[in-house]
């Protein structure tokens, strides 16, 4: 298996600082290593510029670095196939884990209500809160929350005040700025009280459970993972992190789910563990 990374800004022949312990590990463990130039792919016609470190003829590949817009991955995907070298991870299937419209109605069971709107109108929005309903609700685009603006751009006291909650909104669109990604997204507020546990999907199954990113040194104990298996599993994905959290009635939740590509590691688990769990051997 090749492990893409990006390359340093700076030193364009190292990894990435943040990603070159999985490059080493992976290296270590037998696999296969090539360098791409992320800030390539945020330009016009970029993409090709961004693969041409990456060895023709690759065979399948599987990339670990930061979050790429669909469309930036579906350019990643499509210059990386002209050189012959297929992602593990087609653009159908990153859009689909990546952005929550795609991921939603296979596990509306365990994560919280959700409506949406396809772009950032007022009207639009005004109707998926009456979709959604009366009550506390949290806001985001189809990608990010804006949570550590929680008062001004995020928690919304009550869905049913759709001039409060409109406000709520427009703060939140206009701290996104030109990263606002699809519509809106309004989903019912629950009460969480444990830290976010993140775990690891390969294939279907889950391969690892590790501390959120944000909370490094606490992982939640005795996670339940019975309910959100089947549930992961029929979507169909190749490598997916889902993000859990206990409710206040003791039951566990999916808070989250992305593309385990663009997913960070927490500082807490070890590179080579990680990559040994979650790519193929």
């Amino acid at each position: 298996m090749l492990l893409l990374v990006p390359a340093d800004p700076l030193r364009p022949r190292r990894p990435d600082e943040h990603f070159a312990p999985e490059a080493a590990a992976a290296m270590d463990s037998g696999h296969d290593m090539a360098l791409i130039d992320h800030d390539a792919l945020a330009e016009p016609d970029g993409a090709d510029r961004a693969v041409a470190r990456v060895p023709d003829g690759g065979g399948a590949v599987v990339y670990r670095g930061w979050m790429l817009t669909s469309s930036q991955y579906a350019a990643l995907a499509s210059a990386l196939a002209a050189r012959g070298v297929t992602l593990r991870t087609s653009a159908a299937q990153y859009r689909q884990a990546h952005e929550m419209p795609g991921w939603y109605p296979a596990l509306a069971p365990v994560t919280p209500a959700a409506a949406w709107t396809a772009g950032d109108g007022v009207r639009e929005f005004h109707a998926a809160c009456t979709r959604l309903g009366p009550g506390p609700a949290v806001l985001r685009d189809y990608v990010k929350s804006m949570k550590h603006y929680w008062h001004e751009a995020a928690y919304i006291p009550d869905a049913a005040d759709h001039a409060a909650a409109w406000k709520v909104a427009a703060r939140f669109r206009e701290l996104r700025e030109d990263e606002f990604t699809g519509g809106f997204v309004l989903r019912r507020f629950e009460k969480f009280t444990s830290a976010e546990a993140r775990a690891w999907w390969a294939g279907g199954a889950c391969r690892l459970v590790t501390a959120h990113p944000d909370t490094p040194g606490d992982l939640p104990p005795d996670i339940d993972l019975e309910p959100f298996t089947p549930l992961i599993r029929s979507l169909g994905l190749p490598f997916v992190s889902a993000d859990l959290a206990l409710r206040a009635d003791g039951t566990w939740r999916l808070v989250e789910l992305g593309d385990g590509q663009v997913s960070d590691r927490p500082a807490s688990t070890e590179p080579a563990a990680f990559l040994n769990a979650v790519l193929p051997p």
